[in-house]
């Protein structure tokens, strides 16, 4: 355990002792400020159109601002965990101290702990900078905290799936934009897959569609939590995580 939170120092130290941690925020926090700027104009817009036709506003901010902000966010996720994942190893790898990690008394878990818990924290830190755009509507507005809660930890979920994958690949080379592309190319994949249910009501189709990342994560941005989802993403994390040990135990019997 303690060589797992040195890792972890470690690894969050060298994440904000390069402007990769500022730049990733910085894009996040004005894509996600668009984002929510354009929602709450629309709804604002909207309840507008309502008045001065005698309707009622729709009061539901849920609905019309938070739920289509975090789907937009976890969009946004796709290209920033790759940037999150892709040095993981590879940077270790090309600076050759992959071997001094790889003959060290320290075990593979724990170095792969070490490395994701530092990334899933990165990515977490992230997200909060959209908790700013929120908090807005809070001392402006009325929303319900409890779906805001559901969707962020439906985010981190979805976020610590593709991180597990991304370590994965980043330890099968040492070229942080290969391992990069490859990251952001599998987790594009893993969003689309529920397409094939548009295409398809066959068992295999279903299937596919299972697989799916976004699909599990439409439940908590409504602001629910089934079962089923949270194990879909927790046993994707301990999938991603066992290819990785099983890549690192490999490099150790080659260092």
């Amino acid at each position: 355990m303690r060589n797992t939170v040195t890792i972890f120092q470690k690894e969050i130290k060298s994440y904000f002792a390069s402007p990769i941690a500022y730049g990733l925020m910085a894009f996040f926090a004005l894509i996600s400020g668009y984002f929510f700027f354009a929602f709450t104009a629309n709804f604002v817009e909207r309840g507008i159109r309502m008045q001065m036709m005698g309707r009622g506003m729709p009061m539901d901010v849920n609905e019309w601002v938070i739920r289509p902000m975090l789907m937009n966010m976890s969009v946004v996720g796709l290209f920033v965990i790759p940037m999150i994942t892709m040095r993981l190893f590879a940077e270790e790898k090309r600076l050759g101290t992959i071997e001094l990690l790889a003959t060290s008394p320290v075990r593979d878990l724990e170095i792969i702990l070490g490395k994701w818990l530092a990334a899933l924290v990165m990515y977490s830190a992230i997200l909060a900078l959209a908790g700013i755009n929120t908090a807005l509507l809070f001392l402006y507005g009325n929303p319900d905290w409890k779906p805001l809660l559901v969707g962020y930890l439906g985010l981190v979920l979805q976020g610590g799936t593709l991180l597990a994958i991304g370590a994965f690949i980043s330890t099968t080379t040492r070229n942080q934009i290969i391992a990069g592309t490859a990251t952001f190319a599998i987790c594009l994949l893993l969003w689309v897959l529920d397409w094939a249910s548009s295409y398809g009501t066959t068992s295999a189709a279903k299937v596919i569609a299972y697989l799916s990342v976004v699909t599990h994560f439409e439940p908590f941005a409504k602001g629910v939590i089934d079962s089923k989802d949270v194990i879909f993403y927790l046993s994707m994390i301990f999938f991603g995580l066992f290819l990785t040990s099983r890549s690192m135990e490999s490099l150790r019997w080659r260092a």
